[in-house]
């Protein structure tokens, strides 16, 4: 057996985050913030941007702020120069910016598709791969990648979505095998039910009554995107290539290894606990 890994330790660390005008991209930027580590965020929403920029500066730590599609490789090709100018380099690198689209696969346009692709998949590519070569000049580094409680399970409604969080569970495992002897983790993150923006950010084609459902259920039974955070910034540490967030994912995951094809009513009675249909 190998030697266990020493615990990181993130004070002083550069800390790269997208998605970080809302929810867990937000909450993780700030924790970073809070072990000691300065800061370069990134999001299309400027505003949610500037909130996030003003706590990470009352925990007295640099932080620079960029509007950066994660959709479109020039755009990230630019974040990373402006990054590498601003800071110096990099040691953790979390590729958090991601939308949904809900909708059953005959009524989901092929538009709908590329542009969630777009930001879910390429945004985490381009993200690891674009950044890669800074990190193997830093002295350490980690890639966090968002996956998702429907990158350990596909869902009715959820095809594109599930697409593209099962595509970054496999892209994750695969870079972190690739990285194994390096100094550089890759963490592979699968949150279930957490209190963010994203059904907000979303396209959702099951008519106002679903849409509905599913805001009463993230906002009355999802977990704080804080204490995510807490989570992801604990995993860092420690090192970890993978964390379930919620007893929920917790559940799947423990059912999915047990009984690989899942029966049809068990899926639709997960689809509506989740707020679905």
């Amino acid at each position: 057996m190998g030697q266990p890994r020493k615990v990181r330790k993130l004070d002083n660390a550069i800390a790269v985050v997208t998605g970080a005008a809302s929810g867990i991209g937000q909450a993780t930027a700030i924790a970073l913030a809070e072990k000691g580590c300065d800061l370069a965020i990134a999001d299309v929403n400027e505003v949610g941007l500037a909130e996030t920029a003003a706590v990470i500066q009352n925990r007295r730590r640099k932080v620079s702020t960029h509007i950066v599609d994660v959709a479109s490789r020039p755009a990230m090709e630019a974040f990373v120069d402006e990054v590498i100018d601003a800071h110096g380099h990099v040691n953790i690198v979390m590729n958090n910016a991601g939308v949904s689209v809900t909708a059953p696969l005959a009524e989901h346009s092929l538009e709908d598709f590329e542009w969630l692709m777009g930001i879910n998949l390429w945004g985490v590519v381009y993200g690891t791969k674009l950044f890669l070569p800074h990190l193997q000049r830093a002295s350490w580094g980690c890639v966090v990648n968002i996956s998702s409680m429907f990158g350990i399970i596909g869902l009715p409604t959820q095809s594109s979505y599930c697409a593209s969080k099962f595509a970054v569970r496999g892209f994750s495992e695969a870079v972190a095998a690739e990285l194994a002897d390096e100094n550089i983790d890759v963490l592979c993150v699968h949150p279930g039910g957490i209190s963010t923006k994203i059904i907000h950010n979303s396209r959702f084609y099951l008519g106002d009554r679903g849409h509905a459902k599913m805001k009463r259920y993230f906002e009355k039974k999802a977990m704080p995107a804080s204490e995510a955070a807490d989570l992801i910034v604990r995993a860092v540490e420690q090192r970890r290539r993978r964390l379930l967030i919620t007893r929920e994912t917790y559940s799947i995951d423990l059912i999915k290894r047990a009984y690989p094809p899942l029966p049809p009513h068990f899926i639709n009675w997960l689809r509506k606990r989740s707020g679905m249909g």
